[in-house]
């Protein structure tokens, strides 16, 4: 067993923190984190975004272009919401220094988190997620399911 915490999205948890309202539970994800010390997080609850949420996709590019501020973020309703997706990710990066965790367990298919595909619309593109993106970038580990 490690000392140091895992950061795990909380919906492969089971809990019910995405943007319908649902869960994501993955077993595989469940038993990487036994053992360990985890700190489950939702970027885009910690960046002020209720549950349930519309939906929301990069625009164009993927978590590097927006933290690069060149894409944005926009739900259903057309609205702009880059700011808390950057906020939440700023968070769980705040979370990952404060408790020293240095890996990241995180929900592919998602503009958060990510980390090697993405949803645009409808389709599943390669890509990764403004939480994953900036968590990589500063030295954490990341790893999809």
């Amino acid at each position: 067993m490690t000392d140091r915490p895992v950061i795990i999205s909380a919906c492969l948890l089971g809990l019910r923190t995405r943007y319908d309202g649902t869960g994501a539970r993955s077993e595989e994800a469940i038993a990487a984190v036994k053992g360990r010390a985890f700190i489950p997080v939702c970027p885009e609850q910690l960046g002020g975004m209720p549950t349930p949420r519309p939906c929301a996709w990069i625009e164009k590019g993927d978590g590097a272009d927006v933290l690069s501020a060149t894409s944005t973020i926009i739900d259903t309703n057309g609205v702009d919401v880059t700011g808390r997706f950057v906020a939440g990710a700023e968070a769980v990066l705040q979370i990952a220094r404060l408790t020293g965790a240095t890996e990241a367990f995180l929900k592919e298919k998602s503009p958060s988190c990510g980390v090697s595909s993405i949803k645009r619309g409808m389709d599943v593109i390669s890509g990764s997620g403004v939480t994953a993106t900036m968590l990589k970038e500063t030295g954490i580990a990341v790893r999809g399911f």
